[in-house]
Parts: structure tokens; C-alpha cells; sequence
């Protein structure tokens, strides 16, 4: 069966691609963006709520964050998208199971999907996020291998995977973290192989995501370089992931 293309605007994946990026001038500049329930405008920086049956996101304001903190909230039509980043740093992938799950592309994101009672994968392209519908019979070798995922939260959590020219970095996020990147794709690529332009930005956007992220692992502990500290941890990961996707760009 061939892939299957998610529907979500454009305008708001260009507007999700700026996030990262933002600068605080432009955060506070930002008067076009209003909150979907109250109309009140917001700035760059703000919270999203998944509707899970239309599968779309909602920018929210502060207060009306606050009314959806609770999966209750709506009856759980409306879910408040979180704001917990881990870079998984002991994730076991191997190429082999990579190629299991049948992935046509180095980069993807899963998440469990209620309202499908079933694990989703899509992957980012120029057309948007693409479900692949290939087959992901491999994913319980991979639960059993790798327990966090046990704690991703429905709907609103990714693991998100970036095996793209030699990468091999793995994280468990906020669902509108995969959407940024899908926007930063597909509002950046050009001509078939995406440009020089398209790969660095995707190398800052996993920069940012290193520098935001929360290092887990065995391995995490030793990153601690004699009386640091965790905040050390996350810092020299986040270094040594630069490092390594620089090195993979220019390849």
C-alpha cells in the first residue's frame, strides 16, 4: 500500500519550522498568531493542544493551557501537548530493525494514535508528514528492547528517530517537535536530494533539540566529567551530537 499523506495546513507547518529559530525580538513581535480558542494573540513561544480525533494541532494561550492540563479536560477530545524532551541515549535500534520496520526514509516519528488503538509512523517529505502504511510489526521487538517507550504518553508524545547520513539519535518528545521539523522540510526543500540550505537547518533544528532535551541513559552518567553535574550531562551531549551531525552534513 503505498504512503499516505497527513493533512495539516501549510501556514502552520511554516509557522511551527520558525520555532526553533525564533529570536526574542521576533517572539515579541509576533502578533499575527491568536489563541484557536479565545482568539487572545500569543507569542511565538506557545503551547499547543492536539484535537485527537482531526488529528490537528491548536496554538493556546496560557490560561487556555491551563483549562486542558488535564486528560479529563474536554473529555479528552482537546489534549494539552507537553513539554517533556529525552534525548534516549542507551535507545537500541539496530540497522537491521530499522529495515523491519519498513521505513522508506532516514527520519521518521512514531505515536500511539487512541482513536486508531494502534502505534502510527510518519515520516517527513516536501508534501508534508506521510504516514508509512507498510507495516510495523517490528514495534513490539522494539518495546521489548527499549522499556521508555512504555512511557510515552498517547497522542501527544513521539519517539522521533534521525538516522539521516549517519546519524543515529533518538528522542522522545512533544508530538509538535515532529511537526516542526515536517514544516522545516517541506517549506525548505528543494530540487530531490533538498539542498545544502535544507540540511542545515535540519542540523540546527536537532542542535536546538540536543540543547533542550534531558539526556537518559546508562551512557548519560558517563558523559560526567569529574564533579559536574547534570546540567554538565546535558550540555556535553548536546556538543557531541553537533559534532557528530556536522561531520555527517559534509559527507
Amino acid at each position: 500500500m503505498p504512503p499516505r499523506a497527513q493533512t495539516l495546513a501549510g501556514s502552520r507547518l511554516g509557522r511551527l519550522a520558525q520555532r526553533p529559530s525564533a529570536s526574542p525580538s521576533e517572539d515579541q513581535g509576533a502578533g499575527e498568531e491568536r489563541c484557536e480558542l479565545c482568539n487572545e494573540p500569543i507569542p511565538t513561544e506557545h503551547r499547543h493542544l492536539l484535537d485527537v480525533s482531526a488529528g490537528e494541532l491548536r496554538c493556546a494561550c496560557r490560561a487556555c493551557s491551563l483549562l486542558f492540563d488535564r486528560p479529563a479536560a474536554s473529555e479528552g477530545q482537546l489534549r494539552l501537548i507537553g513539554d517533556r524532551r529525552l534525548r534516549l541515549l542507551d535507545f537500541e535500534l539496530t540497522d537491521l530493525a530499522w529495515e523491519q520496520l519498513q521505513i522508506p526514509v532516514e527520519m521518521a516519528f512514531f505515536h500511539f494514535n487512541s482513536e486508531q488503538e494502534r502505534v502510527m509512523a510518519f515520516y517527513p517529505s516536501p508534501a508534508g508528514p506521510t504516514e508509512s502504511l507498510l507495516g510495523l510489526e517490528a514495534w513490539a521487538e522494539l518495546e521489548l528492547a527499549n522499556p521508555v517507550l512504555e512511557e510515552m504518553e498517547a497522542n501527544v508524545e513521539s519517539l522521533l528517530v534521525n538516522r539521516a547520513k549517519g546519524a543515529r539519535s533518538y528522542y522522545l518528545v512533544p508530538i509538535d517537535e515532529c511537526y516542526a521539523l515536517v514544516g522545516l522540510i517541506r517549506t525548505r526543500w528543494k530540487g530531490l536530494s533538498g539542498g545544502a540550505e535544507v540540511w542545515e537547518e535540519i542540523g540546527r533544528f536537532f542542535e536546538g533539540l540536543d540543547r533542550r532535551s534531558k539526556a537518559r541513559g546508562e551512557s548519560a552518567a558517563s558523559e560526567l566529567t569529574p564533579g559536574g553535574s547534570p546540567s554538565d550531562t546535558q550540555a556535553n551531549v548536546a556538543a557531541a551530537g553537533a559534532a557528530e551531525r556536522r561531520s555527517a552534513w559534509r559527507t
